[in-house]
């Protein structure tokens, strides 16, 4: 099973709000998922971003692959570094 770490969008229309979530990657976008690590709200400003650190590194280091937005955020949150940024995009 390939297991990622994506977003589910949630909100409103034209009001988009993101939860972090692990997801099988054959399940839909917004359909289901295995953990929820947090969200994501861009229509404040600044965005606001709040992820679980903990479980994050605990689900990349069984194998979680981001996706290139879920990445991006948990790379402004400190949670992966530059190396392994590089790592999983080689």
């Amino acid at each position: 099973m390939a297991v990622k770490i994506r977003l589910r969008r949630m909100g409103a229309k034209k009001r988009p709000f993101y939860r972090v979530v692990v997801a099988d990657s054959r399940a839909p976008r917004d359909g289901r998922f295995i953990e929820t690590l947090g969200y994501y709200n861009p229509c404040v400003d600044p965005a606001e971003v709040k992820i679980d650190s903990d479980r994050a590194k605990y689900w990349i280091g069984n194998g979680a692959q981001p996706t290139d937005t879920a990445q991006a955020l948990l790379k402004k949150q400190g949670i992966i570094g530059a190396a392994k940024v590089a790592e999983t995009a080689a």
